[in-house]
């Protein structure tokens, strides 16, 4: 017992002075200075914010220090900008505090009057997000109606809300809102569900597509969801093999699935024609032929609710994006 007893002794002395020189080594580094990382960088960044977070500090009406949490916060990362990096030396603005920063971002208005023109405000991003995504910003529609990133970003926020699946369509919303009551519709897609978002489709940036499309056509980035409306097919259609948009609305309608206007006047917008090549067919009309089998109308005796049922186009036509069978001509199988 006693052998055990000298070691239970000197083991819990060894874990004292461990825990007593471990809390004096922490209160020694607390002072001391930042270590030499990446050059000397990490140091010199720091000490560079200093002169802004001096008066920028936590009490600061505009929260400022969240930026340490997100990307452009990451101090021991040498890629890391640093307030002067993004807002310029603002030598006026350091000497005298009403005088404002060399660079103002956001969207210039009574609340934010000091902001610098959209170029100015994107030469100074695209200073490093000149690649990916960025590579077509010059010329696209939002750079072209003088839209600034701190439109849409919120550069000092641990989180950008436009980054975030959750939050991003309601960023865009806030201009683009004829779009925010077309989501409110009975067909749409389920971007308020949260299973799709706007830079899903769109490339804010800019692209060689057309309305910002994330790929250079518009069937192209459908066909990234909507696969099986690929092909090729055996039959093609050929409004359907030119742009999805000739019969859907992509951001809500008030007719399934996401169409533009319900049968039979969605068909009727290029099919004008007689519907069977008789003489008495006409399935334009509403009390005309609507169902003809051999030139012979089973329906034209019916009452005009009962014709106007039959004229659900896509009852017999079920593949209308294109069929694959020998047989498949009028989309029928």
């Amino acid at each position: 017992m006693k052998p055990q007893t000298r070691n239970s002794v000197s083991l819990a002395g060894m874990l004292i002075f461990t825990a007593i020189t471990g809390l004096f080594s922490s209160l020694a580094c607390a002072n001391a200075p930042l270590p030499d990382l990446a050059g000397g960088k990490m140091a010199r960044a720091v000490d560079t914010d200093k002169v802004c977070t001096i008066c920028h500090d936590a009490n600061y009406t505009k929260p400022i220090f969240p930026i340490y949490q997100s990307r452009h916060g990451v101090t021991a990362d040498s890629r890391t900008p640093r307030c002067q990096s993004c807002h310029g030396d603002s030598t006026k603005h350091q000497g005298d505090p009403t005088q404002h920063p060399d660079i103002v971002f956001g969207v210039k208005s009574g609340h934010n009057k000091n902001a610098v023109d959209a170029k100015t405000q994107a030469d100074a991003c695209l200073t490093c997000h000149k690649s990916g995504l960025r590579t077509h910003w010059s010329g696209s529609q939002h750079e072209r109606r003088d839209v600034p990133c701190a439109a849409c970003h919120t550069v000092h926020a641990a989180k950008d809300p436009v980054l975030v699946r959750t939050s991003q369509p309601e960023v865009c919303f806030s201009c683009h809102k004829e779009q925010r009551a077309q989501e409110h519709r009975i067909s749409h897609h389920p971007i308020k569900e949260g299973k799709v978002v706007c830079s899903d489709c769109h490339n804010p940036h800019g692209s060689t597509g057309p309305k910002l499309m994330a790929k250079d056509t518009v069937n192209e980035t459908c066909y990234t969801c909507h696969a099986e409306k690929r092909g090729p097919f055996l039959w093609e259609h050929a409004p359907v093999a030119d742009n999805c948009t000739n019969c859907h609305t992509p951001h809500g309608s008030t007719n399934t699935p996401l169409l533009k206007t319900r049968a039979p006047w969605l068909c009727q917008d290029c099919h004008s024609g007689d519907h069977a090549a008789a003489l008495n067919s006409g399935a334009n009309l509403q009390n005309g032929n609507v169902n003809t089998v051999n030139g012979v109308n089973p329906l034209a005796n019916s009452a005009a609710k009962i014709q106007m049922t039959g004229r659900a186009c896509m009852n017999c036509h079920v593949l209308v994006h294109g069929s694959n069978h020998p047989a498949g001509s009028k989309f029928q199988r």
